[in-house]
């Protein structure tokens, strides 16, 4: 038999704002509007810049979802040039692009026009479905209604994005909604065929948050669920597990297929507090698998042609990069 083969990307991490209309029990990613709260041009390029100094081939630009909406935010946006976070990170994107890194943008609650705009300059996009359950983690979150975020996922599917999408484990749902969520990206992917991939991740409690207290999954516990996705999903949908979350050692076993994004350059500004592995000590979390690099958008949509055209020329030179492994930034 072949050795099972275990993927990842090697990305930089873009958070553009940290402000949010949403208020997550669980997150404490999200700031107030106040000094800082917008990363300005140079930065992103500089972190680009590095990215591609090391190798990286993913630009993961997220935002905070509407940040407009919450006041006073448009002044600390005008700082960098741009009228809106959606000019802004369209143009961040073409940035990255220019720099020779592929954009994969996850910025909340879009509609299916902003989504198009963005699709020309994205080879991949994101949205965690988290539950389709109502929980109170989610109270005065109103982007986090399952119905919303279920209705953006159908038309990533209508515009032909791949799509990335996961859930959100023991953040007050039950093991049927667990089996619910993800019957619901099943039927989703069978209209469309746009997932790529879902990730399930291990909630990990913050002590500024109001869930600080809130046990913590265990590793058989996440286990079981990547089984039960294993089952109900698709093959070609991947399954991807954070690795500097959890002890991904032990869940390889499990039905394990990809370990994410991994940065030589940026922190993970969502859970700061846990450092990305070395991009050596993945083989090791890999054991007898074999670990192999890939870019944001899957080998299948790069054949289908599921991209702009205007991006082909960057998808064909990394992929054959990485194909290659060669070293040449």
């Amino acid at each position: 038999m072949e050795p099972r083969v275990i993927t990842f990307s090697k990305n930089v991490f873009l958070p553009l704002t940290s402000v949010c209309r949403n208020r997550c029990g669980y997150c404490s990613f999200r700031t107030p509007v106040q000094d800082g709260c917008v990363m300005l041009p140079d930065e992103v390029e500089m972190i680009l810049r590095r990215g591609k100094e090391f190798g990286c081939t993913e630009a993961l630009f997220t935002f905070g979802e509407h940040p407009e909406e919450e006041p006073g935010f448009s002044m600390y946006l005008k700082k960098t040039g741009y009228d809106t976070i959606l000019d802004y990170c369209e143009a961040m994107c073409k940035l990255s692009i220019r720099i020779g890194i592929l954009p994969h943008t996850n910025a909340g609650i879009l509609t299916y026009d902003e989504m198009k705009r963005l699709r020309k300059v994205n080879a991949s996009m994101g949205l965690m479905l988290e539950t389709t359950a109502r929980i109170p983690a989610h109270n005065g979150s109103k982007g986090k209604a399952p119905e919303v975020r279920l209705a953006m996922m159908n038309d990533a599917g209508k515009l032909k994005i791949p799509f990335t999408t996961g859930l959100l484990l023991g953040i007050g749902e039950t093991v049927t909604d667990r089996e619910e969520s993800l019957v619901a990206i099943r039927d989703i992917h069978r209209k469309y065929g746009h997932i790529q991939e879902i990730i399930l991740q291990n909630f990990c409690p913050k002590d500024t948050t109001p869930m600080a207290a809130f046990r913590v999954p265990e590793t058989q516990e996440i286990c079981d669920t990547i089984r039960m996705a294993r089952r109900i999903l698709p093959a070609e949908i991947a399954i991807q597990i954070a690795p500097n979350l959890i002890d991904a050692s032990r869940l390889i076993g499990c039905g394990v297929d990809d370990l994410g994004g991994v940065s030589p350059v940026t922190i993970d500004y969502v859970n700061p507090e846990h450092p990305w592995p070395a991009i050596a000590e993945l083989k090791n979390i890999t054991g007898n698998a074999t670990l192999r690099e890939r870019l944001c958008i899957y080998p299948r949509f790069i054949r289908m042609g599921w991209y702009d055209p205007g991006l082909q020329p960057l998808i064909n030179r990394l992929d054959q990069r990485i194909t290659t492994g060669s070293r040449e930034p």
